[in-house]
């Protein structure tokens, strides 16, 4: 189970949440909503450990992720504004290259692609796909990894109705294995098989 515990978040002089509590278990995912300037993606960055909160904690299974960072990290993909592509490298090469990092692959690098939807331009260099192609090339690396805890900010960003199926398609099944996900999203998100769960960061922005 990933929890937050009591997180207050400030930004310049300004408490953009304060005493925030959230807990998602296997299975599950939330979509964090809220207006602009609420926090929302200092909130997924907080749950990732890329950013301490200025209070309270966040904890995996009831350990707090600071005490073993590196053995948290193992477990989380995370998909923030930038994508972290190669733009040199074909969809192929950079999922080639996240292998060498993860480690074997359960999922064949060609099917993490054809799932997303990128089986024509998985010989192309990445600087000449289009936003949306880029963005499902970075979704397929999410496949070829262990990680349960997916976070992902924004990940429709720039998808036609073909990628947005292919990335709610990509969710569902990983949540069908015991996976569980926080997203962020300007965009309605449907699953076949489970749930979408909503939590809504209230606009309560005011001087530190």
């Amino acid at each position: 189970m990933l929890q937050a515990a009591s997180l207050t978040c400030v930004k310049g002089d300004h408490v953009l949440f304060d005493h925030l509590d959230l807990s998602i278990h296997p299975g599950q995912i939330y979509q964090i909503s809220g207006a602009n300037g609420t926090g929302k993606t200092c909130l997924l960055k907080i749950l990732a450990g890329l950013s301490p909160p200025e209070e309270g904690a966040v904890f995996w299974n009831g350990e707090p992720i600071q005490r073993h960072p590196d053995k948290f990290r193992s477990l989380l993909a995370y998909l923030g504004h930038s994508i972290g592509l190669k733009l040199d490298l074909t969809p192929t090469e950079n999922l080639e290259f996240w292998s060498s990092l993860y480690g074997a692959s359960q999922t064949p690098l060609a099917d993490a692609l054809i799932r997303v939807g990128l089986k024509d331009q998985a010989h192309i260099a990445c600087r000449y796909l289009s936003a949306g192609q880029r963005r499902r090339a970075a979704i397929a690396r999410f496949q070829i990894n262990d990680a349960l805890v997916w976070i992902l900010d924004e990940p429709l960003t720039a998808l036609d109705s073909s990628g947005i199926k292919s990335v709610c398609q990509t969710i569902d099944a990983h949540l069908d294995r015991g996976g569980l996900v926080v997203i962020t999203s300007h965009q309605p998100i449907t699953l076949d098989r489970h749930p979408v769960e909503e939590f809504r960061i209230q606009d309560t922005a005011c001087p530190a």
